[in-house]
């Protein structure tokens, strides 16, 4: 593993350190709607990479034929977050996590299709495993409606999305520098999400601290935690970052306990150890 990757893989790791802390500082924004918090945090992102870049005195540029390409990945990353938050509405969280992370899975699909990187056989083992102790770990549920059916597909498409959002990432590395990426993505992406975080408008739920909590989703877990996935992208293989991702259920889980006072069970304990082994099979 030369120095790039070793790179990369800190990245995944930091990333995967802001992300975990999306869970608790959702909780914090309730009673907002998913749908302003998802809106608002991909603003606040956009907003704090773009002052970034000018405090850095970066140039900021997108050619005029390239907004096509920008306005389909930003869809591409509106779409993952809306239908998780969407699924919510009809299936079970267990369900819903278990779902959306399957990402690897497409993930690895999309890199050989789309770029030409197909991950060694030897390594879908760890893939596979890695995926099984998502589903542990959120403890997978066999009940079944149809109304569950419908937010089981939206999970679906959430996962499908998440793969088209990482293979963008990584397709787009040698074209724009990483900041000017994100924060068109970012841009983009909460431009799409408007109109339903207007349709969902809770004026009563706008206080200091949930204010605060969802310009802190938008800086820590997405400016930071999705910036650093991005960075990793560039790096290293997309699986390989996007399963660490999935860790983020993994940190979730502990920062929970710490600030929630959510105790984990057995079924989470063993999940986190069976993806860690899924992980470590795909890294050697």
């Amino acid at each position: 593993m030369d120095e790039e990757q070793r790179r990369g893989l800190f990245y995944a790791a930091t990333a995967v350190f802001f992300f975990s802390m999306s869970p608790v500082l959702i909780r914090w924004a309730a009673p907002l709607s998913s749908y302003e918090i998802a809106t608002g945090r991909l603003g606040i992102a956009a907003l704090s990479i773009f002052l970034l870049i000018a405090l850095r005195h970066q140039p900021y540029r997108v050619p005029k034929d390239d907004w096509p390409r920008f306005v389909l990945f930003g869809f591409i990353a509106a779409l993952h977050f809306i239908f998780y938050i969407a699924s919510l509405n009809y299936t079970t969280i267990a369900h819903s996590l278990a779902i959306v992370y399957t990402a690897p899975i497409f993930v690895t699909l999309f890199s050989g299709w789309f770029l030409g990187e197909p991950i060694p056989l030897r390594k879908w083992a760890g893939v596979l495993v890695a995926v099984g102790g998502v589903a542990v770990l959120v403890e997978f549920q066999p009940q079944f409606s149809q109304r569950m059916l419908i937010g089981d597909l939206m999970a679906l498409g959430s996962a499908v999305m998440f793969g088209f959002y990482s293979i963008a990432g990584r397709s787009q590395r040698k074209r724009y520098p990483l900041l000017t990426y994100a924060t068109t993505v970012y841009l983009i992406a909460a431009l799409w999400a408007t109109p339903l975080a207007a349709a969902n408008f809770t004026p009563a739920g706008y206080h200091w601290p949930q204010i605060l909590a969802v310009i802190g989703l938008g800086v820590l877990p997405l400016a930071f935690g999705h910036t650093l996935y991005n960075a990793a992208l560039r790096k290293v293989h997309a699986t390989i970052a996007n399963l660490i991702a999935t860790q983020e259920v993994t940190g979730g889980i502990l920062l929970g306990v710490i600030f929630l006072g959510e105790v984990p069970g057995p079924n989470e304990i063993i999940g986190v150890i069976v993806t860690l082994v899924g992980i470590f099979l795909v890294l050697i």
